[in-house]
């Protein structure tokens, strides 16, 4: 269990030198069995009370990687329950599955369509993460030779799924170097499972069919010398999963439970390509660390996709893209010139209306600190002076010719002091951002 505050504080220096960043020895004890602070910041602290302090300074969910290169994935490090308490630190990774029954074009044709699962989302890319490789045939022989294709064909993460230490051995040793996350280890297979993830230095998952089975599981693999876990609820209905995902996850949260301080993984059943999208979100919002589903179509996967992007985004830092004039299309000097906020979702459902219109243009985003127009208005970060910088600062007046500028309509009431500041000729543009179109097709002169 982890160390309490004041147990923290015995074995600190205690010469509240004030390096770590806080004003006594004891705040800071008190900081890091919080989690909110690290033992690496206090700089004295001596080799002999590393070791104590080790299990109080670390996440209580395990940092998880498997994968190589840029497609490298981790999971797991959560420190709160809630995204609002502060945020989530490493997104669900999604990943598709590969049956080793398929051979020759088939399997090159499921991992293609797998790897083209990539989606531009307000100015960010989203894609799948990693591919599981089913040993559904029994082979060791074909389950070693789907995975080698995957590896050969796809730089996303592998997750080798098999009962058998046999043939999770021969698929390793086919992609061993590339890191891939191993299992399932069961408690008739843990040791020898924890054997081939110790020799080639891979995480392995632990699979059982309750909470408590899974954390007498843990405890026998960490037996064998390994730390890197993710645990894999079995044969458990949606009500039961997401019931017992939510426990695991308060366990080792709240409770600093260690034998479940683990990232998770769930497997969402067969089904059409709704019923696994709708599988799939509920388990990534509650609390799934890992997520495989049994389809590539790509329209179901985009709102999967958007859903975990907004889940794991920072709710204190919003999205933004850079405050600049952005073209869109080939706008010349008569072109008109619009202004919005650096709000990632207002900007780029403006920018996807003003390109509908096939009307080229200009707009101008102004720096609201990532928030709304009416947000960033009503906080007085958007103001006829903060406009008035922008376009200075972005030249506005060597852009265009005509001197107007087509402000939103739910800010019109900032025209009249916007004039004042700038000069130009203002003019209210309208309140939806769908209305565009035919703004700058009827009314735009």
């Amino acid at each position: 269990m982890a160390l309490t505050g004041l147990e923290i504080f015995k074995l600190l220096p205690k010469t509240n030198c004030k390096k770590c960043g806080m004003p006594t020895c004891l705040a800071f004890a008190m900081q890091l069995a919080q989690k909110r602070a690290q033992l690496k910041d206090c700089p004295d602290v001596s080799e002999e009370a590393k070791q104590q302090l080790a299990a109080a300074a670390a996440p209580p969910i395990r940092l998880v990687q498997f994968g190589s290169g840029d497609n490298r994935v981790q999971t797991g490090q959560e420190t709160v329950m809630f995204r609002h308490e502060e945020k989530f630190y490493n997104q669900t990774v999604l990943a598709v599955t590969v049956s080793d029954k398929l051979t020759g074009q088939d399997l090159k044709d499921r991992i293609e369509s797998i790897n083209s699962l990539q989606f531009e989302r307000i100015g960010l890319h989203i894609s799948v993460n990693a591919i599981a490789v089913i040993n559904d045939s029994g082979s060791a022989d074909a389950f070693a030779s789907a995975a080698a294709a995957v590896k050969d064909t796809s730089s996303l993460a592998i997750i080798l799924v098999s009962d058998s230490p046999d043939a999770v051995a021969a698929a390793v040793a086919k992609t061993g170097d590339s890191s891939p996350l191993i299992g399932q280890a069961k408690p008739d297979t843990a040791e020898a499972m924890a054997k081939i993830a110790k020799e080639n230095n891979c995480p392995l998952t632990a699979s059982a069919e309750s909470v408590e089975a899974l954390a007498n599981l843990t405890e026998k693999i960490k037996a064998q010398g390994i730390e890197d876990i993710v645990l894999n609820l079995d044969g458990l209905n949606l009500r039961d999963q997401l019931y017992n995902l939510s426990k695991i996850r308060a366990l080792a949260l709240k409770k600093t439970f260690r034998l479940l301080g683990y990232p998770t993984m769930a497997f969402v059943p067969d089904g059409d390509a709704d019923q696994q999208a709708a599988y799939a979100t509920s388990l990534i919002c509650k609390h799934s660390s890992i997520v495989v589903v049994n389809m590539v179509e790509p329209y179901a996967f985009l709102p999967i996709l958007t859903a975990r992007m907004n889940i794991f985004s920072d709710p204190q830092k919003p999205i933004q893209v850079e405050p600049k004039v952005y073209p869109i299309g080939e706008p010349d000097d008569n072109a008109p010139l619009m202004f919005t906020t650096n709000f990632s979702l207002t900007y780029y459902t403006v920018e996807s209306d003003v390109e509908a219109s096939r009307v080229p243009s200009y707009i101008l985003v102004v720096d609201t600190e990532g928030t709304s127009v009416l947000t960033s208005y009503s906080g007085d970060k958007l103001n006829e002076k903060t406009v008035a910088d922008a376009m200075v600062k972005f030249d506005a007046e060597n852009l265009v010719k005509h001197r107007k500028l087509i402000i939103p309509g739910y800010v019109a009431v900032m025209s009249g002091k916007l004039e004042e500041a700038t000069g130009w000729e203002i003019l209210v543009g309208p309140r939806e951002s769908s209305m565009i179109p035919k703004y700058l097709q009827e009314i735009w002169k």
